[in-house]
C-alpha cells in the first residue's frame, strides 16, 4: 500500500525535476565569456539551493516513510536500477567530471583526484553500514521473533508489539545510512564546486542534470513499450 507520505514525495519530486529542466535551459544558454562570472555564480547558486532543497524534502519524507525511498513509486525501473542507497552513487559523477571538462589545470586534476579518493572511503562506510543492516534482518532476535510468531497463537498481540518494536529500530537504523549516503552525494557536489571555475561548474551541472533528466525520459519511454 502506498503511504501518503510517498504521494506527497512523488508529486513533489515531479515539480522538481519539472524545475531542473528549466534550470538546466539556463545553464545551456548562458554565454560562457568571462564577462558573465557574475551571472554563472548566480545560476550555480540556484541549482545547488535546487538540490539542497530536494534533501530538506527528502528527509522529511523518509522520516515518515523511509521504505518508500528504497523501492521509489517516483521512479521508473531504469533509474531504479541505478540507485545506490536511495539515489545515484557519488562515484559516477567523477566520470562526468572527465567527460564534461576537459580543461582542468594539473592543480585541478590533483584536487579532484584527492577527492575522489577521499569520496570512495566515504562510500565505503555507507557500504559496510547497509551490509550491517541487511544481515542484522537475519540476527538471532528477528529470526526467533519470526518463528514464535508463526507457532503460537496465544500471544500474538505480545508478539505483534515486539516485532514492531524490532522493525521500528530497523527503520531508525535504515533513515541513518540513507542520511549517510545523502551526506556523501552532497560533499561530493560542494567538493566538486569548489575546485572548479564558475564556468566549469555551469557546464559540470549542466552535464550531471542533462543525464539525470534524459535517465528519466528514458526510462518513461521503456515503462510504455513495455505497456504495449
Amino acid at each position: 500500500m502506498t503511504t501518503q507520505a510517498a504521494k506527497n514525495f512523488s508529486k513533489y519530486y515531479e515539480d522538481w525535476m519539472s524545475q531542473l529542466e528549466e534550470l538546466l535551459k539556463l545553464l545551456l544558454i548562458i554565454p560562457r565569456e568571462t564577462s558573465y562570472l557574475k551571472d554563472h555564480e548566480a545560476l550555480v547558486n540556484k541549482m545547488t539551493t535546487h538540490h539542497k532543497d530536494y534533501y530538506t524534502a527528502k528527509w522529511a519524507a523518509a522520516h515518515e516513510d523511509i521504505l518508500a525511498f528504497f523501492a521509489p513509486m517516483w521512479l521508473s525501473p531504469l533509474e531504479n536500477a541505478y540507485l545506490w542507497v536511495t539515489g545515484c552513487k557519488p562515484s559516477m559523477i567523477f566520470r562526468l567530471v572527465g567527460v564534461a571538462l576537459n580543461q582542468l589545470s594539473d592543480e585541478q586534476l590533483k584536487n579532484v583526484e584527492a577527492l575522489r579518493l577521499k569520496i570512495r572511503g566515504e562510500e565505503e562506510k555507507v557500504e559496510r553500514e547497509m551490509e550491517r543492516q541487511q544481515v542484522a534482518m537475519g540476527d538471532r532476535k528477528m529470526v526467533e521473533l519470526a518463528r514464535l510468531k508463526s507457532s503460537d497463537n496465544n500471544n500474538n498481540n505480545q508478539l505483534d508489539g515486539l516485532v514492531e518494536v524490532a522493525l521500528k529500530g530497523l527503520m531508525v537504523s535504515l533513515e541513518r545510512v540513507m542520511k549517510m549516503a545523502d551526506c556523501v552525494r552532497l560533499k561530493t557536489l560542494k567538493g566538486l564546486l569548489d575546485i572548479l571555475s564558475p564556468t566549469q561548474c555551469v557546464d559540470f551541472l549542466a552535464a550531471i542534470s542533462m543525464l539525470q533528466i534524459q535517465m528519466r525520459k528514458w526510462g518513461r519511454k521503456r515503462e510504455k513499450f513495455a505497456i504495449k
